[in-house]
């Protein structure tokens, strides 16, 4: 399901700010599939000579999803077209190129026209280029410009640029051109240590670009996702928004062909980590196809801080004289809808934390296979350590486990314990998450933790598709107009559900600013309770808990007992949003293994618990490879002073 397309209405720069915009993918490898073969055809002529297939690769990249499309004029310039015998028609290939691009985009993406190198020799790398040589290449650059100009772009993305010599005439002569009335884009192709050929490195592109005059920075092409994540991160301070399109990776030889090999999946789980770094424009370069383009779709989507992409768009209130009628999730009054019950008489978890006890919640996931009797005396065991409530996760590790609603229904009818189900939207559309949450109130759940989830790929099926017709932020809304008794249209439901809804956060992720406004979006989405990923840093988490004050959210910490050093150096440096310090990681080389070393992480999980307990409103322990008795090790003393 793509993303709702954008409101091309807006000025492009606007757009850029205040969403994710999906940039197409690979015009030369795709007519290259299609039969056009490389050195024997000039792909820009085609805007002219085969209008139809150029014109049918705009229009699958549009159907999957993307929001910006660039015209076929990447080496449209004169002294490119010369070796052609095409160097009088710069003029009627870029205007061509606009034209086929606008009537693909049908008014729902962007059209931003493309300005690749000039192709001219301008000597070695390091080495001083000709005054004269530059002049020659800025003016073919200008007439490109002006040519794309005409046919109405929304933009120019001067592209792909490898010496920095070059990329500062071509942007000051797109910016020259354009006098102010569309934005620039300078985006560069770097090696494999992250440079441009002379040795300039991606910050100090950033910076140049920015004083150059262009109006978006980035990189597209080079040696694939992970290398282009890295250069973006250190462009994202200097400003201005930045654009990342890498290739699928290096090409291979494969029977007499050159293929790209970095699958569409590979591709999602990277856009989700360069949209979570702050990148606004996301694409892909050579070798990315349309199921590239959509699964990067999927990422953008899933980022979504307003909810148009997942049907139940939030319009945001501030009027208190409409407060009475109006709730964070549904922003307008609807008929039929009403209020829940208070927080504190939706269940027992939520009327201990409203009297102000320190609860404590145990993750205790279904089981791998069939026999769900460890997990069950697992809850019975916690239960009679004083624990509140067990978790319960969905779709562990994206591994063959049983339902979680299952199990918790398993759990709650033999062991007379509360539990929190999580719900993520990997694994059900739109549809199928209604069904699942009303299913989820009928059998008597009524706490639920909300996330995204990991994708199939980190599993153990990678052939699996990965739904994510909503994250966190829309299941959020979701479930808030669930609470009030209507669903995602505005259909009254007749009766309201009674669900505590609770999120997660990272208080240790890469791009906290960003975590920080994806929580107040959570909040103003509907959720009233905050589970943090684990914590082995009290400064980190006091931090966190002065940041989110003002949003007046309970908190559990999470706690992660940990097991060896081994753990520990993995957590650390394997896993996103996990900041564990040297010093612990110390401790616990020093613990050595075994028992010992896991009575050193139940003790630095104590002295962090202990730091901030009159802070949070409870512990969310998950303990290490299923040894439940470490959780209640943890929380030995701090359930007796409640």
């Amino acid at each position: 399901m793509p993303p709702s397309p954008p409101r091309t209405d807006r000025p492009f720069l606007d757009a850029v700010r205040t969403s994710v915009l999906v940039v197409d993918g690979a015009m030369g490898s795709q007519l290259y599939e299609r039969g056009v073969l490389y050195g024997t055809n000039c792909f820009e002529q085609l805007n002219v000579s085969r209008p139809e297939i150029v014109a049918k690769v705009h229009e699958d990249f549009v159907r999957a999803g993307a929001s910006v499309i660039e015209t076929n004029t990447f080496g449209a310039n004169a002294l490119r077209l010369e070796k052609y015998g095409l160097a009088a028609s710069v003029q009627e290939i870029n205007a061509a190129g606009v034209r086929l691009a606008r009537a693909a985009a049908a008014g729902q993406a962007y059209v931003v026209g493309a300005i690749g190198p000039s192709g001219y020799f301008l000597g070695e790398a390091g080495g001083d280029v000709d005054s004269e040589d530059l002049a020659k290449v800025k003016a073919v650059f200008s007439e490109q410009a002006r040519a794309l100009l005409e046919g109405q772009v929304d933009a120019l993305v001067v592209e792909t640029m490898r010496q920095t010599p070059e990329l500062r005439v071509a942007v000051e002569a797109a910016v020259e051109a354009a006098e102010g009335r569309v934005p620039v884009i300078a985006s560069v192709s770097l090696d494999e240590n992250g440079r441009m050929t002379e040795g300039t490195e991606a910050d100090e592109i950033a910076r140049l670009a920015r004083e150059w005059g262009a109006s978006v920075v980035g990189v597209n092409c080079s040696d694939g996702p992970m290398g282009v994540l890295a250069a973006v991160t250190k462009m994202i301070p200097f400003g201005l928004p930045v654009l990342a399109s890498p290739n699928a990776g290096l090409p291979r030889r494969v029977d007499e062909r050159m293929v790209y090999v970095s699958t569409p999946e590979y591709f999602g789980v990277y856009a989700r980590r360069m949209i979570r770094m702050g990148v606004r424009l996301v694409g892909g370069c050579c070798g990315t196809t349309p199921e590239h383009i959509r699964r990067i779709a999927a990422a953008a989507r899933m980022a979504s801080a307003t909810g148009d992409a997942e049907g139940f768009a939030v319009k945001r209130e501030d009027d208190a004289s409409n407060a009475d009628s109006r709730t964070p999730a549904l922003g307008v009054s609807i008929p039929g809808s009403m209020h829940p019950p208070p927080l504190a008489e939706r269940s027992q978890l939520a009327a201990k934390i409203a009297a102000g006890r320190f609860v404590v919640s145990v993750e205790v996931n279904p089981p791998v296979g069939l026999d769900p009797a460890r997990a069950v005396a697992a809850a019975k065991m916690l239960r009679d350590g004083g624990v509140d409530v067990v978790n319960i996760a969905d779709g562990a590790r994206a591994q063959a486990r049983m339902s979680n609603l299952a199990l918790a229904v398993r759990v709650h009818r033999e062991v007379g314990i509360e539990t929190i189900l999580h719900v993520c939207g990997r694994d059900r559309n739109l549809l199928a998450t209604i069904a699942h949450l009303l299913g989820a109130h009928d059998l008597g759940v009524r706490n639920l933790v909300v996330i995204t989830g990991d994708p199939p790929k980190m599993g153990d099926f990678p052939d699996a598709t990965a739904v994510y017709d909503l994250d966190s932020i829309g299941i959020l809304k979701l479930a808030t107009r669930l609470n009030h008794g209507v669903d995602p249209g505005g259909k009254p439901l007749g009766a309201t559900t009674r669900f505590v809804l609770a999120t997660g956060a990272e208080p240790a992720a890469m791009n906290y600013e960003r975590e920080l406004a994806r929580l107040r979006d959570k909040k103003a989405a509907g959720a009233e309770l905050v589970m943090t990923q684990p914590v082995y840093s009290p400064e980190v988490l006091e931090r966190f808990l002065d940041d989110i004050a003002p949003l007046g959210m309970p908190v559990l910490v999470g706690l992660l007992p940990l097991a060896s050093h081994r753990n520990a150096e993995f957590l650390h440096n394997e896993v996103p949003g996990m900041q564990v310090p040297e010093s612990i990681r110390e401790r616990m080389r020093k613990a050595g293994g075994g028992p010992a070393a896991r009575k050193e992480g139940v003790a630095i999980a104590r002295e962090m618990l202990s730091a901030v307990r009159g802070r949070v409103a409870g512990a969310y322990i998950m303990p290490p490879f299923e040894r439940f008795e470490l959780a209640l090790e943890v929380v030995d003393g701090f359930m007796d002073s409640r």
